[in-house]
């Protein structure tokens, strides 16, 4: 693949500093510190950091922003968690890095229409815990903590994917401030549209590009009447696919699979001090009542069975669950340290179901011809799967092999007529292979983003070049 080449990083306009101090005070920050945290992500690549950091409180903040940069021509990265992959709010070109975390208020729950408005700073446990004494839930989970404006920004999905959607069915309109500093309302709160064009859906995923989320309008769920998890391990990687796929195929209403190989399971029982066996293992959840737990549990035991499966461990008990699912979400991270001072690259292709066994198992027998470290853990529900790379940052033929790898697991599932990136979007690291998948239909992109950004202010260099 071709290196990527950012737009120019330039210095700031005199006098600009001393505007936004006018404006912002104590809400800009220049400190080493600030700067490198806003400029570094959870990802392999190198630290980039902003000219000075803005944290904004209000919608009126973000416009004021938004406007000094517009007319000094410097270039705004809107920040959220910084959990994103891809490198998706690393501030390449510099300039200003707008941090949203401030705007955290839960400004509307409407319980009857199972639906909230929330402001992009709002963490998706901080709206879980809101919402509990209500009945109702936010189900997209990405697994890290991660904020709504960048689950937005990035359509992030998740653990919960397979029954209840990604943020692309989650979001049912947004406020976005616009380039030219206009806050834009994408929709109302009607459950269905067929006024225009659907510009949620062009906002959501455009990674801070076109517009800065303010405000988002999010579907909620029932809290199911009974919850279920289990832990199941299989005899092989082809073994649990396809009782995951079977599954699906017979209607079986999964709340959640993930699957865990056993390099994997053996970073886990390292990591969060587990003791399962480290063979290739299912992780599921059920959600309903007793009698459609009970039918939907049955089924999917006896394919298991049939497929190469073990015994069944329950964990019924909330607390128990939430131990089953913290060792998940904390995968990425037990994956890594596989070898002490090790750097992660973590990676994602989706594939059409009916190809995804073959898709994992190639890569595994791929992974193994490699002597560093990688892990297969993944949504196989939806197709979905990652590899994480633990990589010893003080050797660069390491990173050269890994990119190697990468490139044949894009190219595999681009062949499987799949996507080179399930839910981490497409930020710095995968740019070229955005052109690889989508050909043409990039220029469209390219033709979006000029018309709605001509100054290419908006977090320049990412998704594709201009």
């Amino acid at each position: 693949m071709t290196a990527i080449v950012f737009p120019a990083r330039l210095a700031l306009p005199d006098g600009f500093m001393d505007k936004v101090t006018a404006r912002f005070g104590a809400q800009v920050q220049t400190g080493d510190a600030i700067c490198a945290q806003h400029g570094t992500s959870e990802a392999h690549f190198e630290t980039m950091l902003p000219d000075a950091v803005i944290f904004a409180r209000t919608t009126e903040d973000v416009v004021a922003a938004v406007e000094l940069c517009r007319d000094a021509r410097v270039p705004i990265t809107p920040f959220g968690a910084g959990t994103s992959i891809e490198g998706n709010a690393t501030p390449v070109c510099g300039g200003i890095s707008l941090d949203l975390s401030e705007m955290n208020r839960i400004l509307a729950v409407n319980a009857e229409d199972f639906d909230c408005v929330v402001e992009p700073g709002v963490r998706r446990e901080q709206l879980n815990e809101h919402l509990r004494d209500q009945g109702l839930f936010f189900p997209i989970d990405p697994g890290a903590n991660a904020t709504i404006g960048g689950m937005t920004s990035t359509r992030a999905s998740g653990t919960n994917a397979v029954r209840y959607g990604t943020m692309r069915e989650a979001v049912l309109g947004l406020k976005v401030v616009t380039p030219d500093g206009k806050v834009t309302r994408t929709s109302r709160r009607a459950r269905k549209s067929a006024a225009g064009y659907d510009l949620t859906r062009l906002f959501v995923g455009s990674e801070g590009t076109l517009g800065i989320v303010v405000e988002v309008t999010l579907r909620l769920h029932p809290i199911p009447e009974q919850i279920s998890s289990a832990v199941c391990g299989f005899d092989s990687l082809k073994g649990a696919v396809d009782t995951v796929v079977q599954s699906i195929q017979l209607g079986v209403p999964l709340a959640r699979v993930e699957i865990l190989d056993a390099m994997q399971m053996r970073a886990c029982n390292l990591w969060s001090k587990l003791d399962y066996p480290e063979v290739t293992t299912l992780f599921f959840e059920f959600h309903g009542s007793p009698l459609q737990l009970g039918e939907q549990v049955e089924m999917v035991k006896a394919l298991s069975a049939e497929n190469g499966g073990g015994e069944f461990a329950w964990s019924n008990l909330p607390e128990e669950r939430s131990k089953l699912w913290k060792a998940r979400h904390e995968a990425y991270y037990a994956a890594i340290n596989l070898r002490p001072g090790a750097i992660g690259w973590a990676t994602d292709v989706c594939v059409p179901i009916s190809r995804l066994a073959e898709c994992i198992e190639e890569t595994r027998a791929d992974l193994d011809k490699s002597a560093i470290p990688a892990t297969i853990l993944g949504h196989v529900g939806d197709g979905n799967f990652h590899v994480v790379f633990s990589i010893d940052p003080n050797a660069p033929e390491e990173m050269t092999e890994v990119e190697a790898i990468n490139a044949r697991l894009v190219e595999r599932a681009l062949a499987m007529d799949g996507t080179c990136t399930g839910e981490h979007g497409i930020g710095i690291g995968k740019q070229e292979w955005l052109i690889a998948e989508l050909g043409d239909a990039v220029d469209l992109m390219r033709a979006i983003k000029r018309a709605l950004d001509p100054q290419n202010l908006f977090n320049p260099g990412k998704i594709f070049a201009l």
